[in-house]
């Protein structure tokens, strides 16, 4: 669904990626863990365009979106959930998934995808007239997750979704992507905390330095002591 070939990021003189290359599945959930610093946000932004690549390749179901401007790319099937949520702080919780869904709106209806999205997202329902800002940190995750979600995407792109949550909306969370990727959604999660990812992925891939320094099953990184300790400080 998703080939990464070979991806070359600069920020200025500063040669962030080099070489990275990677892939996922339908219905696959792989996460790309590594130490701060190592990469991971930025191969993200590098996939989803934000972020150009110098030279590599992104291809995705068949067709590459290298170098495609990223507004279209969600119109492809494939969503960004940003680290920093970037939900509209001044518009309720409903205004900011109605947003979400325009560009879609010729293929879906909002009534049913709003159902659909709450059916993952109860708690949204509740408060889907609450402003962004008067949301907890939690639900804000939830709602940046629930805006990605509602447009159907076929892949989603997760940046760190448990960063400085408390402990019960880190299972809520991590509970809600597990039951997208049941849905046949592929996902690639960006994780800084190596253990919840290791739970709860197929593969991973371990990356240091812009470089991927193993991929694997998340089982076998569980059991090798030495990538855990070189690579991701467990």
């Amino acid at each position: 669904m998703l080939q990464v070939e070979a991806l070359h990021t600069y920020y200025g003189l500063s040669h962030v990626l080099q070489g990275i290359s990677l892939q996922v599945g339908a219905g696959e959930l792989v996460a790309l863990i590594g130490r701060n610093g190592a990469g991971k946000s930025t191969t993200l932004k590098t996939i989803f365009g934000i972020t150009p690549a110098r030279s590599g390749r992104v291809v995705f179901e068949g067709r590459e979106i290298t170098h495609m401007p990223t507004y279209q790319i969600p119109l492809l099937g494939m969503c960004y959930v940003p680290e920093e949520r970037r939900i509209f702080p001044g518009l309720s919780v409903y205004e900011n998934l109605r947003i979400a869904l325009l560009p879609h709106k010729k293929r879906l209806d909002l009534s049913s995808e709003m159902e659909r999205v709450f059916g993952f997202f109860p708690r949204l329902r509740e408060r889907c007239k609450q402003y962004g800002k008067s949301l907890s940190g939690g639900e804000q995750q939830m709602l940046a997750m629930a805006r990605g979600l509602i447009s159907k995407p076929r892949m989603m792109l997760i940046d760190e979704p448990t960063q400085g949550l408390a402990p019960a909306y880190v299972r809520n969370v991590v509970e809600i992507i597990t039951q997208i990727k049941a849905t046949g959604v592929g996902v690639l999660l960006v994780e800084q905390n190596a253990e919840i990812a290791l739970s709860i992925s197929d593969r991973v891939y371990v990356i240091d330095h812009g470089m991927i320094q193993f991929e694997g099953p998340s089982s076998l990184v569980r059991e090798r002591e030495d990538i855990r300790r070189e690579y991701l400080s467990l």
